[in-house]
């Protein structure tokens, strides 16, 4: 486990880093603890000024908390009893009519609008980055593939697009899931309220920049918690999609892309010659995780009656490392995605590698289009297909001499049908589609 902390830490960047940083996170319970305290000030609950004063004096000692919790064994009265050491006799207003999940989740809640928000700049990198590489490469011709096997020509632009087209939509979700997420609740043990009125919990979820949960028990409902990771997760999948797509392609026999290769860098300890795409293998691993903590994540949503800490040491685990995967996922892939190297010759041999036979669908089309019967035309084209794979020679030259064909067809219609440019004619309408829509696409 330790050594597991270890390898994350050396994922974490600064800014994410710091929002699970121990001393944050309680910074921000002390924040909803001085915010209920000023709000029971507003409702003659303690005297005018005791929050200021309790600020100006409060200093947070992540050592000494830590001392007190291996006494106490609970980590909201360890937090609460080190404020004793500087906050003197107003320390009697604190957490009055408070449970600890009050603290606990309304804090939970800052810190994960405050990584989403990170995460959500992290996206729109990529968006961008996703854009202007189908922009770049729109009319590079390269095979699409289905089961693996050649199927028509595409462009790689088109591939972004999609790429482009599918990142759009996690925006979307992760737009959609703040509000889930962005809620508090300062309830009470039970969530009734019976010891201080729900007035208390609005005023410290406006400071907090949240809404009240309109309903708690002693927690908020943790179905908020699983659907903020499973947006990850499927942000995640996305991402292993495509340095999965990326591992097939710098693949030798392939070699139509490949990560960029720095000066200096090693692919391999036995063989010098080795360009490894372990940026995207690195990918692929990594939202293996962030799946596997949204399933742990949906196991919380089930507590006992009113509330049970099932979740509590789940949570501590899940958030932080799903947060922090993301944030560095989506910098790796970005740069990955920036920084790529495209071969169009390649995907042009490989194109030709079929000797025509990706042009097997136009053939049929346009036979029938001349008055040749779907079954009599696809029988033709799929008997010189065949003969074509098994080395009698390209499919254009072997169609030219078929009776059936040259019946229905002039050479030069024949020849029409094998021009890779007629399969992007409709580029410009999906373009349209899926980059002409500003208001939807808005930041």
């Amino acid at each position: 486990m330790e050594e597991d902390r270890r390898v994350i830490e050396r994922y974490t960047r600064p800014r994410m880093k710091a929002i699970w940083d121990l001393k944050h996170k309680y910074e921000i319970w002390l924040e909803v603890e001085l915010q209920a305290c000023a709000a029971f000030e507003k409702a003659g609950q303690a005297p005018r000024g005791t929050s200021a004063k309790i600020r100006k004096k409060a200093k947070i000692n992540v050592a000494r908390i830590a001392q007190i919790e291996k006494v106490t064994k609970h980590d909201i009265i360890a937090f609460l009893e080190s404020l004793t050491d500087t906050v003197g006799p107003e320390h009697r207003f604190l957490h009055m009519g408070l449970t600890s999940s009050d603290i606990v989740d309304t804090s939970l809640a800052v810190q994960m609008t405050e990584a989403l928000d990170i995460i959500l700049e992290g996206l729109d990198g990529l968006i961008e980055v996703l854009k202007q590489q189908a922009m770049r490469h729109k009319m590079t011709v390269m095979v699409g593939r289905s089961h693996g096997i050649h199927g028509e020509p595409i462009s790689f632009g088109f591939k972004l697009a999609i790429w482009y087209e599918e990142m759009c939509r996690h925006r979307d979700r992760l737009r959609a899931v703040r509000p889930e997420i962005a809620v508090g609740k300062l309830s009470g043990a039970m969530g009734t309220f019976a010891h201080q009125g729900p007035e208390i919990e609005e005023f410290v979820c406006a400071k907090m920049g949240l809404q009240p949960d309109p309903v708690s028990n002693q927690v908020v409902q943790r179905d908020r918690h699983a659907s903020y990771a499973t947006a990850l997760a499927l942000l995640a999948a996305s991402i292993e999609k495509i340095a999965t797509e990326i591992r097939h392609l710098q693949r030798t026999e392939v070699l139509e892309a490949e990560e960029f290769f720095s000066e200096g860098q090693k692919g391999s300890s036995a063989m010098p010659h080795k360009r490894n795409p372990i940026v995207s293998e690195n990918l692929c691993g990594l939202a293996r995780i962030v799946r596997a903590n949204s399933l742990a994540a949906m196991e919380d949503v089930a507590l006992w009656h009113e509330r049970d800490i099932s979740h509590s040491s789940v949570e501590r685990i899940i958030m932080p490392d799903s947060t922090i995967l993301m944030d560095y996922m989506l910098a790796k892939v970005t740069d990955l995605i920036k920084n790529l190297l495209v071969y169009p010759a390649n995907m042009q041999r490989n194109l030709d590698l079929t000797g025509g036979l990706v042009y097997s669908q136009r053939l049929l089309l346009t036979l029938v289009e001349k008055g040749a019967q779907r079954k009599e035309s696809y029988e033709a084209v799929q008997r010189n297909a065949m003969a074509s794979w098994k080395g009698a020679g390209g499919l254009q030259s072997l169609v030219e001499k078929d009776p059936f064909i040259s019946q229905h067809l002039k050479k030069s219609e024949i020849a029409a049908c094998f021009n890779p440019k007629y399969y992007l004619r409709h580029l410009d309408q999906i373009y349209r589609r899926v980059f002409g829509r500003k208001k939807e696409r808005s930041r």
